[in-house]
């Protein structure tokens, strides 16, 4: 960047080609977003008015978000929230950063459940919660239980509860998937976003993925889908019958995923995302 770009024109012109030489895919968008941020105000808000000069709290309060992004930190760290289903999730380094990819997770969550249902769900590998209070803000007779083995991470889903009006029909409990909620009975649905990603793939993975917990990323197993084995296991008996399990799955897993046993369960089902990706396996309780 320029040493002191003194209007917001000035200062986004300097960034977005300095994020783009850091290897920033979406350079001039998340320069907005960054900006608008230090700023306080709306990214639309910067094109109203360009030439608005800035003093120098407001271009250090940019240049060190800025900084930060060039290191490849995700942006929705730097600015503390990403949107999913139309819903604003606190975001902090403790979860996984919501995806659009995930959106599929919840809509084949709403396909499976009538609009005046009412009962309890599961959310297991919760993180930000997103996926449970996205089905809850549309399902207002459900409740839902909401695991995670982070507990830091069952905070944040608890403070996002609580933001976005649901709080008293979440129920968020911290251990290793379904252990929380072995007590539980007729369950409509268990639905998860469990870590999938193979261990062999980790130096692969883009520098974005490095700051994200590895708790939340790292599937079990050399194939990455011990997390899945044992959901299929553990969501038996707690599911009503006719009750289903649905989980993310990585890109390439489809076919690997229809061949894990599935005692007591219709064979899987996988669904592609908008990009024609395998993206969310399903599996009836018989």
């Amino acid at each position: 960047m320029s040493d002191k770009p003194r209007t917001v024109r000035a200062l986004l012109a300097a960034t977005t080609p300095w994020l783009a030489a850091r290897g920033v895919e979406s350079a001039r968008t998340d320069a907005e977003i960054l900006i608008a941020h230090a700023l306080g105000v709306r990214r639309l808000d910067l094109y109203l008015d360009l030439d608005r000069p800035l003093d120098d709290d407001e271009l250090a309060r940019a240049r060190a978000l800025v900084a930060r992004r060039g290191k490849r930190e995700p942006v929705a760290y730097l600015v503390g929230t990403r949107e999913l289903w139309g819903l604003a999730f606190e975001v902090t380094p403790d979860v996984l950063v919501p995806r659009p990819e995930t959106e599929h997770l919840v809509e084949l969550a709403l396909a499976g459940i009538a609009p005046d249902a009412a009962g309890t769900i599961v959310d297991a590998c919760t993180g930000t919660g997103c996926v449970a209070i996205a089905v809850l803000h549309e399902r207002p007779g459900l409740r839902a239980v909401a695991t995670d083995l982070s507990g830091a991470a069952c905070v944040v889903a608890a403070r996002n509860a609580e933001r976005h009006g649901v709080a008293d029909r979440v129920d968020v409990r911290t251990g290793d998937l379904l252990a929380p909620c072995v007590e539980l009975r007729e369950v409509l649905a268990v639905l998860a976003n469990p870590p999938y990603v193979k261990d062999a793939e980790r130096a692969a993975l883009a520098p974005e993925l490095h700051f994200e917990p590895a708790l939340a990323l790292f599937g079990e197993g050399a194939d990455g889908l011990g997390h899945h084995r044992r959901l299929l296991v553990e969501a038996r008996p707690l599911l009503a019958a006719g009750g289903f399990l649905a989980c993310e799955i990585g890109a390439g897993q489809g076919e690997q995923v229809c061949g894990l046993p599935h005692e007591g369960f219709e064979a899987a089902r996988v669904s592609v995302d908008l990009a024609g990706l395998p993206r969310v396996a399903c599996w009836r309780k018989t």
